[in-house]
């Protein structure tokens, strides 16, 4: 079950659960700088980065950021456009940095590659790459969050031909080495540290396709986020390549997208799971660990590639459940148990899907319930099977 595609597609749904729209989910300022280097003159084009660097700009336009876009920016522009976002971000509520293009380690400094760089030699990055430090430093003024995005992993051609001062010293390595910020500052990298990126064939590289699949969905904290980016290019690489984030934030919960809806915003960061919905006298007595009103069947149409399907929810009295989708290729059948109470519930599957479980809080609206958990939110409606 894709459940990671299917929270990408509920939208409409969670406006609809109470969270506010994207454009309107910023709780104070917030800044971005975009860069998308891939016109590279000295070495073979990238074809993704301006593509994927246009992409990104345009979600976090609409998730409330001032943008600066730079695509194919020499060494000037991508320093011109540090400097006017660190003045930017100072005191914003945050402030993010997204490049996409080349990015390289030597000698334990991570640089990111401007289209005009030659790197020659080892030395050279100092003068002619910018150096990841600075970049981190830029976004590290902010109320709430600075956020560093690199899909800069990729296989590097400057490294095979680069002439190097000290051989042991400044040897370089595959992808950016292993990184630790500080403060408010989180670093995301499209694969972990002494590891490469895809760049793809597609529009869009598969780190870049899958930040856009989530980072619009309400309700979900942005490590959950970051997350389910992880899943999502380990699902389309088949384990070639994995994210990783680096950075510790405070327990405070920080939403791109939106918070959840009220009454939900302590629990775990939003999921799609059971149903729930107006209050319907039950078939049989429920059990104690059972809201009255979550027992009956729900249901909901969820897109996919191959056209609608429909997702049906079976709660009993008896604090078991059972799901089927239609078509059955959609999404595995499984069975289980769940209890609900008080807007808190909780889910295990014990047959059709081996340790699958789930949690989080519903809210019912009449003849609808909103049901967040820890992927997304949804609305289900009462079926009538």
């Amino acid at each position: 079950m894709n459940r990671r595609e299917f929270v990408s597609r509920l939208t409409a749904a969670a406006a609809f659960a109470g969270v506010a729209p994207l454009a309107e989910a910023a709780e104070g300022r917030r800044v971005a700088l975009v860069i998308g280097n891939g016109a590279y003159r000295n070495v073979p084009a990238l074809p993704n980065p301006p593509n994927d660097a246009s992409d990104i700009a345009a979600a976090l336009k609409r998730l409330g950021f001032a943008v600066s876009l730079a695509t194919n920016a020499s060494f000037d522009a991508m320093r011109r456009g540090l400097i006017a976002l660190g003045r930017d971000a100072a005191g914003a509520d945050m402030a993010a940095v997204y490049f996409a293009g080349h990015g390289m380690e030597i000698n334990g400094e991570n640089w990111l590659i401007p289209v005009d760089a030659e790197l020659k030699r080892d030395t050279d990055a100092a003068n002619e790459a910018v150096n990841l430090q600075s970049v981190m430093l830029q976004v590290s003024s902010t109320t709430s969050l600075g956020l560093v995005i690199l899909d800069a992993c990729r296989n590097n051609p400057f490294a095979a031909k680069m002439s190097r001062s000290i051989a042991t010293r400044a040897a370089t390595t595959s992808g950016l080495g292993r990184i630790e910020p500080v403060g408010n500052v989180l670093v995301a990298y499209a694969a972990r540290d002494g590891t490469t990126a895809l760049d793809g064939d597609a529009r869009n590289s598969p780190f870049a396709a899958a930040l856009l699949r989530n980072i619009e969905v309400p309700g979900v904290e942005v490590t959950f986020m970051f997350r389910n980016v992880r899943d999502d290019v380990m699902e389309a690489t088949r384990n070639e390549q994995q994210p990783f984030v680096y950075g510790s934030l405070s327990r405070k919960a920080i939403y791109l997208a939106g918070r959840p809806p009220a009454g939900a915003e302590g629990a775990a960061p939003p999921s799609p799971l059971p149903a729930a919905v107006s209050p319907a006298p039950p078939p049989t007595p429920a059990s104690p660990t059972i809201d009255p009103a979550l027992v009956g069947t729900w249901e909901i149409m969820v897109p996919s590639g191959r056209g609608q399907s429909r997702w049906i929810w079976q709660i009993m009295g008896d604090g078991t459940y059972k799901f089927h989708a239609e078509p059955q290729r959609s999404a595995r059948s499984h069975e289980g148990t769940i209890t609900a109470a008080n807007g808190r519930w909780t889910l295990h599957a014990s047959r059709g899907l081996s340790g699958y479980s789930d949690g989080g809080a519903y809210e019912i609206r009449d003849a609808l319930a909103v049901i967040t958990g820890k992927l997304g939110t949804g609305a289900w409606k009462r079926s009538a099977d």
